[in-house]
């Protein structure tokens, strides 16, 4: 069991026919090794995105364990009520900005609403629906829905248009002088249908190469 709703054998198999070109950066980059990361909710997910943004990591699993400590009791992890009855000081007294503070407590009212789907619920709803209803929440945007998606629930065809480290390795894996656009990226990703979130990690291990 991979944990992903798709064969990944089948999606490199697929990725090498339709594009002879990343065929050759699959050789060179070996077997498909994206790890899933475990998710207990969707409102743990995204609380946990929200904190990490524009954080090194250290930084940010700092802050998030102070949050998780304000709820020694919350074995399960802290919920949507735990947040909503929070002090904003307690919540900004564990690192979090004004601006984060605001986005969690936005999440956690859309969540506790039912506003937002449940993690299972999440896995039945379309790619395009499910990014219109997380980028409704404070501080989530398209990137980090994508990630979520990519990320969380193993979507087989996510390709992050917006994200730097993805257009930086699709030039340096195709040898471009310039970084491709979005709009660019979009229409060189078509042959990798329905497989994209798959080639979009190929070509990230491609920045992890050594200089040819």
């Amino acid at each position: 069991m991979t944990g992903f709703p798709f064969k990944p054998a089948k999606a490199v198999a697929h990725l090498k026919e339709a594009d002879p070109a990343l065929a050759a950066i699959i050789e060179a980059v070996g077997p498909f090794r994206m790890q899933l990361k475990v998710s207990r909710s969707l409102f743990g997910s995204l609380a946990e995105a929200i904190v990490y943004q524009q954080l090194s990591n250290k930084a940010a699993a700092t802050i998030y364990g102070r949050v998780e400590a304000l709820y020694p009791r919350a074995t399960d992890g802290f919920t949507p009520r735990h947040i909503l009855k929070t002090p904003d000081e307690h919540l900004r007294g564990c690192g979090l900005s004004r601006a984060k503070v605001l986005a969690v407590q936005d999440l956690a009212r859309r969540v506790d609403s039912g506003e937002l789907p449940t993690l299972d619920e999440a896995h039945g709803i379309a790619d395009a629906e499910l990014i219109e209803r997380l980028v409704k929440v404070r501080g989530i945007g398209r990137w980090s829905a994508e990630m979520f998606m990519m990320f969380r629930l193993g979507r087989p065809d996510i390709l992050p248009l917006d994200d730097y480290s993805l257009r930086k390795a699709y030039a340096k894996a195709f040898r471009k002088r310039a970084l491709p656009s979005p709009k660019a990226l979009e229409k060189a990703g078509e042959k990798w249908r329905p497989y994209r979130t798959v080639a979009s990690w190929y070509l990230w291990r491609v920045l992890d190469q050594p200089p040819a």
